[in-house]
Parts: C-alpha cells; sequence; structure tokens
C-alpha cells in the first residue's frame, strides 16, 4: 500500500484526505468539495438544492449533529465559528453528479480527479482483501506443518530424555 501511496501526487494526496468513509459509505463533504471548485459553500448547496431530484440519498445527505461532532473531534476541527448546521455529504455518485449542477470547467476537472482517486481506493481495498486471502491461506498451510514439526520436536525431546535415563543391560549377569 505504502508504494501505490508513493505514487500518488501532492493533490491526489490532499483528494484522499477528504474522503471520509461514513454509513458504510466514502463520502466528501460539502465544504471540501466548494473548496476544491473554488466556489462557496453555500453556492454550491445551492446549486444543489436547485436540482435536488438529481440527489437522491444514495448520491448526497446531511450528517447527524452526532455524526458531525464525531467528524470534527476526529478531524481536531475548531468549533469556533463555522456553520450553523450539519454538512451534507455526497457518495462517489452524487460527486459525479455535482459536475453537471455546477457545470463549469473546474467542476469537470476536479470530477475527474476525484472519479480517478475513488478508482485507486477501490483497486487497493481489492488489492488488500487478495493479500489478506493469501496471507490466511499461508498461515492455513503453516499451522497444518506445525503440527508436523511440533510432533518432530516431541520425538526428538522423548530420545534426548531416554538417552539420559540409564540403560538396562542386555546378556549375560557375572
Amino acid at each position: 500500500m505504502y508504494l501505490i501511496f508513493n505514487t500518488l501526487s501532492v493533490f491526489e494526496e490532499a483528494l484522499i484526505s477528504k474522503i471520509y468513509y461514513i454509513r458504510n459509505q466514502k463520502v466528501m463533504l460539502d465544504s471540501d468539495l466548494a473548496e476544491l471548485y473554488e466556489v462557496e459553500t453555500r453556492v454550491l448547496n445551492q446549486q444543489v438544492k436547485r436540482n435536488l431530484d438529481r440527489f437522491p440519498e444514495d448520491f448526497m445527505f446531511q450528517l447527524t449533529k452526532v455524526e458531525w461532532k464525531t467528524l470534527k473531534l476526529q478531524n481536531a476541527t475548531s468549533s469556533w465559528g463555522g456553520r450553523r448546521k450539519s454538512p451534507y455529504v455526497f457518495t462517489e455518485h452524487g460527486v459525479l453528479m455535482l459536475s453537471s449542477v455546477l457545470n463549469s470547467k473546474k467542476a469537470i476537472a476536479v470530477n475527474i480527479q476525484i472519479m480517478r482517486i475513488f478508482t485507486k481506493l477501490r483497486e487497493m481495498l481489492t488489492d488488500n482483501l487478495s493479500i489478506k486471502l493469501e496471507i490466511e491461506e499461508i498461515k492455513k498451510r503453516l499451522s497444518s506443518h506445525s503440527k508436523n514439526i511440533e510432533l518432530v520436536f516431541n520425538y526428538l525431546d522423548e530420545l534426548i530424555e531416554k538417552k539420559d535415563k540409564p540403560r538396562t543391560k542386555i546378556g549375560y549377569k557375572k
């Protein structure tokens, strides 16, 4: 995984840091997206509200107060000033839909980068899963071999114990 991150650009790394895992989905905050699109968060949300039919709940949802508080605590966000309402978050499909709502060259260019990042993340997760499966398979093989190795060591221990005991003499006694 280090190798994959090592090949990412600074912009791509910044994008990855703005992707959160909430409600079992990878999402991005409206404020982070607005910053990337170089528009105010208020403007982004206005455009979304004007086109709500394009953003079903699996594309966009508003965080609960608890989710928002937890996210702020995890990211050491200041509680001074800022938002009056919990932010909206956009899933991968919602981010894709934003480019049609904002309809600017910047939005399209940023969305292309974001989609590439989501794809890379999916590939990394798939690669991670296959590596984990391979490791489990190796563990299974080793555990069956370790039983055999343990058995060999037990036999060796028995031989050593027998060697330490005096042997009874065989043959004629005088």
